[in-house]
């Protein structure tokens, strides 16, 4: 959780007042300079290894009191589960820094709050045999692809540990189990034991139990629940985590992430000696994200108050257990933008980073209910819902429950408030990024359904003139989408462009001629004819007419039809309103 940039990169000498315009030059000099000030750290973009950020001198948002309540308040498993991109990989890196016990990590916490707490930095800093591992990048087209990525991440663990495969104090048949999986030889049940035997071998050779901190862990599951290897992956993931988790003496406690709470007798069969951490809940939530007096220090450090807004619209919006909190993966790589330009505009970095496909796959399923339910949300409205924390990734599409469920906990929905009943909870979409994700999922899941709709009668009512047939063609598609209960006029725009666009047609948006700007120009070469259409938003269904006939009055005053009349046999001029699902249209 960090800020990046070089020091001393834009230390500029020139004198405030050199005849420079106070809201031009001057103004980005300064944000610059201001940005220069904070930015004698670099930010961490991207960075999750706790110990490269601290030893290198990037920016960091101290997140150690986690480490304090986590060992005042352990249980012998620890689940936390959260959204991609809010700091359980670094939190995690951070929590092996202190542990392990190879490590001298003294100069790493100074000055951090974790270093004001004496007594548990001389019980537990660099006391215990810890075992970090991640299985984020356990994926593949099919098993032996995955299960090949499995051995392989397990060979790098037993790398980082070579000196147990030496050592006088571990088993020959430790040995012999290490050497193979070091080697990638090993067998599904050399994989299956893999974690406890790495852990008895530590616990010979410290005389200590071990620390296992797991990363990811639900990864190799979600990955292959739709590429038809799903159990087979499971019985190997449940059966090593399994081994680890229960009844293993080598044990000390067990801190794991991932991104949904899969069902014990899904995946922690017999294991019964967990505490689990959700977004639902309220022990940790400030620990991942950034919290708002964390965004505000930030700001401050950078000089760049006055973005605190725009950052708050497009980033904040998260109800993590009550806590309020930012996605730290955004605000850092807007404040890298900062840094380029002070006047860049946010932007959603953090759909790039998540399997959106979930959104569409419901989509594609979606009966009436749900479509309403995601109009509701992208207006900015709540909907109220029975929130499933214990999912099945085989079973994620059984039910509605689940959606709604899967979108809260992988950070698409957030709590808008529980209701008194304690049954269901109200959901909505948390803020602008992830709105323009669920309107970019439904725009082009809507191009997609238009694509597989006999269209011939529309575009022939378009080109004949036809605007009687042409109104009922267009509300018949107005019908078949999701949209929004704002309704305004750029969502009809864009509506109106994807059919044609998605037809083939040369289409032009907002092209200038005559005296302005029309909306719509459809241009069809083959025939040499072109269709101009001026779109109008209506406040009331009673006044769809008269808003056409308004368009129509527009392109004549306009002179939009002006430049195609030589050009091409006929110019059609179409005045288009819509009032939520209905439109018309007049010539």
């Amino acid at each position: 959780m960090i800020l990046r940039v070089q020091v001393g990169l834009f230390l500029l000498s020139q004198p405030r007042d050199m005849g420079y315009n106070k809201n031009s030059r001057l103004d980005k000099r300064g944000a610059k300079q201001r940005m220069t000030a904070m930015l004698k750290k670099r930010l961490p973009v991207g960075i999750e290894n706790f110990e490269k950020i601290r030893r290198d001198g990037f920016y960091y948002v101290d997140k150690t009191d986690l480490i304090k309540e986590l060992l005042e308040n352990w249980g012998e498993v620890n689940l936390f589960t959260r959204p991609r991109r809010f700091g359980k990989t670094l939190g995690m890196s951070m929590f092996s820094s202190f542990l392990d016990i190879r490590k001298d990590s003294g100069k790493l916490f100074k000055g951090l709050k974790i270093a004001e707490h004496k007594d548990i930095c001389q019980n537990w800093m660099n006391k215990y045999p810890t075992l970090f591992l991640s299985f984020k990048d356990v994926d593949g087209m099919n098993f032996e692809n995955a299960f090949a990525l499995l051995k392989f991440g397990i060979s790098l663990f037993c790398d980082e540990h070579s000196y147990l495969e030496s050592s006088d104090l571990v088993t020959d048949t430790q040995k012999k189990i290490f050497h193979r999986l070091r080697e990638q030889t090993a067998t599904i049940t050399d994989v299956q034991s893999s974690l406890l035997i790495l852990m008895n071998m530590m616990k010979r050779y410290y005389g200590k139990p071990v620390v296992l901190l797991i990363d990811e862990y639900d990864v190799p599951i979600a990955k292959v629940s739709s590429n038809g290897y799903y159990k087979e992956m499971l019985e190997v993931m449940k059966a090593m985590l399994s081994a680890a988790l229960k009844d293993n003496s080598a044990l000390k406690f067990a801190v794991i992430t991932g991104c949904l709470k899969i069902a014990k007798e899904s995946i922690f069969t017999g294991t019964n000696n967990f505490v689990s951490d959700t977004i639902a809940t309220t022990r940790f939530n400030e620990y991942f994200g950034f919290t708002q007096q964390e965004v505000d220090k930030i700001l401050k450090d950078a000089g760049m108050e006055d973005k605190k807004a725009v950052i708050k619209e497009w980033y904040d919006g998260y109800q993590f257990g009550g806590c309020d909190v930012y996605c730290p993966w955004d605000v850092m790589n807007y404040f890298q933008d900062l840094k380029r330009n002070p006047d860049a505009k946010p932007i959603s970095y953090w759909k790039n980073t998540s399997d959106n496909a979930i959104i569409r796959s419901f989509i594609d399923q979606s009966g009436s209910t749900i479509s309403k339910k995601l109009e509701m949300l992208m207006a900015g409205e709540s909907i109220d819902q029975q929130i499933e924390e214990n999912l099945t990734y085989d079973y994620l599409h059984s039910s509605e429950e689940n959606f709604w469920s899967i979108l809260y906990l992988t950070g698409y929905l957030t709590q808008d408030k529980v209701n008194n009943s304690g049954e269901t909870m109200s959901l909505k979409i948390p803020n602008k990024e992830i709105k323009e994700i669920f309107e970019t999922t439904v725009k082009n899941w809507f191009n997609d359904q238009t694509q597989m709709i006999d269209r011939k009668a529309l575009f022939a009512a378009v080109w004949n003139g036809d605007s009687k047939t042409l109104t009922a063609q267009i509300s018949k598609l107005l019908r078949m989408t999701i949209s929004y209960h704002d309704y305004k006029e750029d969502f009809y725009h864009a509506f109106l462009a994807g059919i044609f666009a998605g037809a083939g047609y040369n289409v032009q948006s907002n092209k200038g001629h005559g005296e302005g700007r029309s909306d719509i120009v459809i241009i069809n070469e083959y025939e040499g004819k072109v269709a101009v259409f001026e779109v109008k938003c209506s406040k009331k269904a009673k006044e769809l007419e008269q808003d056409c006939e308004k368009a129509i009055q527009q392109i004549k005053e306009k002179m939009y039809a002006k430049e195609y009349e030589d050009e091409y046999e006929e110019v059609f001029c179409y005045g288009i309103s819509f009032y939520r699902k209905r439109c018309m249209v007049v010539m």
